[in-house]
């Protein structure tokens, strides 16, 4: 009985060993883990730490972000209300000067009849359209070129081109000479004599030297027209005066476009420059040259108007205008 209570106090003794050593190997593997666990613990506090600066600086760049964000949509908003209204005063100044153009126009070709000058006009108004793209422009562009077009159609529409021939022919009436007072053409003077030799009849040369001075002292020249009409000094300022007049009929009917009364004016004009002027003298050739082709030109012409492209500009600032005055 001794020997079974000793065997089994051995083996009570060897497991009590063996489960403190168990238990011993238990709580340090605890103890190993524990100190595993605590470590990543920290290591994750950190991490966790880290995240939440970096996060914080994170959203601090963006509401710098925003802030910039915000700050520029402000400005966007800005500049495209400053481009709209830019953009709307740059288009009311071209339409001002376009209309502008279009009323010069208009004059040039009711007071004067200068057609070049109008042509000038509205080409200049068609090159300030040129520069814009706006769409509602297009009825406007289209109404001006049709007009250049027109313009350009008109034959002989040159009238200040005539008129100012007109005035050249006015103001050279004081010198044109008379047909009464011109001279006999000079005859051509005989080469001069050589030397001769003294022996030669001293006598016989002095009586054809005097032959010739007395030749000279009676001229008789054929006149091509019938006899010049011989008019007193006060007379031939108002022959020269009533040609001015009848010139200055034919500008006003020029401008007034009347071509029956124009060449009238210039047909009378051309018979008193042939009947009381000298039509030798280069300054009456000139004068009727320009007379005939004064004649010659067909004056009696209609100007077309531009009432319908000026009432297309009005349309168009009447428009924007109510627009402006709707959006405010």
């Amino acid at each position: 009985m001794v020997r079974v209570a000793l065997v089994a106090l051995v083996v009570i003794v060897a497991q009590w060993v063996d489960t403190r050593m168990q238990v011993s190997g238990l709580q340090h593997e605890v103890a190993r883990r524990s100190a595993d666990v605590d470590a990543t613990a920290k290591a994750g506090r950190a991490q966790l730490q880290q995240m939440q600066e970096a996060l914080a600086a994170q959203q601090a760049k963006v509401g710098v972000l925003e802030a910039r964000l915000a700050e520029t949509q402000s400005q966007a908003v800005a500049l495209e209300a400053m481009y709209q209204e830019l953009s709307s005063s740059r288009d009311e100044r071209l339409l001002a000067e376009v209309e502008q153009a279009v009323v010069i126009a208009m004059q040039q070709l009711q007071f004067s009849g200068n057609v070049e000058a109008a042509l000038i006009a509205l080409q200049g108004a068609e090159a300030r359209f040129g520069r814009s793209v706006q769409p509602q422009f297009l009825l406007a562009r289209k109404l001006i070129a049709r007009d250049i077009e027109r313009l350009k159609g008109i034959p002989g529409a040159n009238i200040s081109g005539l008129s100012l021939k007109i005035e050249s022919v006015v103001a050279a009436v004081d010198g044109l000479p008379l047909a009464f007072e011109q001279r006999p053409i000079a005859s051509a003077k005989r080469p001069a004599a050589e030397p001769r030799p003294a022996s030669v009849d001293f006598w016989r040369e002095l009586g054809a030297d005097l032959w010739r001075e007395l030749r000279q002292l009676v001229r008789v020249e054929r006149i091509e027209h019938g006899d010049p009409a011989l008019l007193a000094p006060q007379q031939s300022y108002f022959l020269r005066e009533n040609l001015k007049l009848r010139l200055l009929n034919a500008r006003l009917a020029l401008l007034q476009r009347d071509g029956r009364v124009f060449r009238e004016e210039i047909r009378q004009s051309r018979e008193h420059l042939d009947r009381y002027f000298d039509s030798r003298a280069k300054s009456v050739l000139a004068a009727q040259s320009t007379l005939g082709t004064l004649a010659a030109t067909d004056v009696s012409f209609d100007l077309p108007g531009m009432t319908e492209t000026l009432n297309a500009l009005r349309n168009l600032k009447l428009a924007r205008e109510r627009r402006g005055t709707g959006g405010k």
